[in-house]
């Protein structure tokens, strides 16, 4: 495994545990400014802004736990795809009984000039498991 492999692995697992933990900004970091979410059923969510405030209006709610198992990461240059099998739990905060979704995820990403690697697209097909 080479190094830029390794710091998608590594961006992977940070936004995993950064969302556990309800740390946006950390998250946010992961992401480039132009991103865009695509996702079934919901129109695409585009930029780090609409994506905080989505998030925002959702604090409070749930407590998200997940894992994520990396099928495969592939590098050409300064781009790079990620496909990730999620799992995501959120357990209402009141008490409610936890939903469970799954499946997976794709996500296109871009190395900085620092050299740090972000995420521009990412196309999320979670769905329900009963």
């Amino acid at each position: 495994m080479n190094i830029d492999e390794q710091a998608i692995r590594t961006l992977v697992a940070t936004w995993m545990e950064a969302t556990a933990r309800g740390s946006l900004d950390e998250v946010l970091e992961l992401m480039d400014d132009d991103v865009v979410f695509l996702g079934p059923g919901r129109p695409p969510m585009r930029g780090k802004a609409d994506f905080a405030a989505a998030t925002r209006a959702a604090e409070g709610q749930n407590r998200i736990d997940g894992s994520a198992d990396v099928q495969e990461v592939r590098v050409f240059g300064d781009w790079a795809y990620c496909w990730v099998q999620l799992t995501v739990a959120m357990h209402p905060l009141d008490g409610g009984a936890p939903t469970l979704r799954a499946g997976p995820a794709m996500s296109v990403l871009r190395k900085t000039q620092s050299g740090r690697w972000v995420i521009l697209r990412d196309a999320n097909m979670l769905a329900p498991v009963k």
